[in-house]
C-alpha cells in the first residue's frame, strides 16, 4: 500500500492542508520533503527509519548535506530539500528581527540565536549588532572553539562593533553539552566586553547562553 491508498485525511500533505503543519509527526513532516520512499517503504516509513537510526530529528538534520544524501532512500535532491527547509526557517526567524519593535519581544531574538548557533557541536560566540534605536544591523559569528570553549578577544569584538557602527550589542554563545547555565568564565568575559565597549560608547544589552532548552539571559539574571 502506498500513501495514495491511505485515507485522504491521513496523507501528510492533505493532513497539513486540513489541520496545519503542527498536526504532523516528525516522520510525516520529513515525508513531505522526502516526497517518496524506497522499495517496500513509504515516505513516512522512510522518515521513521531515519529518525530511529539517528536517534531523533535534530541529530538527523545536523548531518552535513553530503552525509545526509548518503542515507538510504535519500540522495542529493532530498538532502538539499531538507537543508533548504532549515535555512528557510532560519531566515524566517531572522526576518522577525527586522521589525522596529523586534527587541521588545525577547523570545524572537532568543529563537533566532538558538536557530543560528544552537546546533553546532563546538562552541560559538556570536553577536547581534544594533543601531541607536536597537534595530538589528548584522549578525556575525565572531569566534569558534572546541566543545571545551572558545577564546573570546575583547579587542576583536570592539573592532567588529566599530566596523558595523553599532551602538548596542547582544552576545550569544552555545554550550554543546546542552546545559545553558552561565559559567564563571561566561560572566567574566561578559564583564570584560562590557567594560571595553563602554569606552567606545557601545552598550551590551544581553548575553544569551544557548543550550538544549530555553536560552538563558544573563541580563535577566542581573549578570551584566
Amino acid at each position: 500500500m502506498t500513501i495514495r491508498d491511505w485515507p485522504s485525511d491521513e496523507r501528510p500533505r492533505e493532513k497539513l492542508i486540513g489541520r496545519g503543519a503542527a498536526a504532523l509527526s516528525d516522520a510525516e513532516l520529513l515525508a513531505v520533503f522526502i516526497g517518496s520512499g524506497r522499495r517496500g517503504m513509504t515516505a513516512v516509513d522512510l522518515g521513521r527509519e531515519l529518525l530511529t537510526t539517528h536517534a531523533g530529528l535534530r541529530p538527523l538534520l545536523d548531518l552535513e548535506p553530503s552525509v545526509l544524501a548518503a542515507q538510504p532512500g535519500l540522495g542529493t535532491a532530498k538532502a538539499c530539500a531538507l537543508h533548504a527547509a532549515l535555512e528557510l526557517g532560519r531566515r524566517y526567524l531572522a526576518s522577525e528581527l527586522n521589525r522596529p519593535d523586534a527587541l521588545i519581544h525577547p523570545a524572537a531574538c532568543a529563537d533566532y540565536l538558538r536557530a543560528r548557533i544552537g546546533a553546532h557541536p563546538y562552541e560559538v560566540f556570536a553577536c547581534l549588532f544594533l543601531d541607536q534605536r536597537h534595530r538589528v544591523i548584522a549578525f556575525e559569528e565572531l569566534f569558534r572553539g572546541s566543545i571545551d570553549g572558545a577564546s573570546v578577544h575583547p579587542r576583536e569584538v570592539v573592532r567588529a562593533c566599530l566596523q558595523h557602527n553599532a551602538c548596542a550589542v547582544i552576545f550569544a554563545h552555545n554550550h554543546p553539552s546542552g546545559v545553558a547555565e552561565p559559567s564563571a568564565a561566561d560572566r567574566a568575559i561578559t564583564h570584560q566586553l562590557r567594560d571595553a565597549l563602554q569606552l567606545v560608547g557601545v552598550r551590551v544589552l544581553d548575553h544569551l547562553v544557548i543550550g538544549a532548552g530555553e536560552p538563558v539571559s544573563m541580563a535577566a539574571r542581573g549578570l551584566i
